[in-house]
């Protein structure tokens, strides 16, 4: 599993990016690839990253303590 922070999620289109702690470029998110609550700007999560319909996403996207 990956982690990193969540750069801005928007809530009207139901996505938002990650920016990864490994400092790599930043990962694209939906909302239906959230495991549990929708984290925030600012937020610490977990996921994996998979190949998406337009490339590389992240998937079971967990908010983290």
């Amino acid at each position: 599993m990956e982690t990193g922070k969540v750069k801005f999620y928007k809530q009207t289109s139901k996505f938002g990016f990650i920016t990864p702690d490994d400092g790599s470029k930043d990962v694209f998110f939906h909302e239906s690839n959230v495991a549990n609550e929708i984290p925030r700007e600012g937020d610490a999560v977990q996921y994996e990253v998979g190949q998406g319909r337009k490339g590389e996403e992240a998937k079971n996207v967990c908010k983290i303590d």
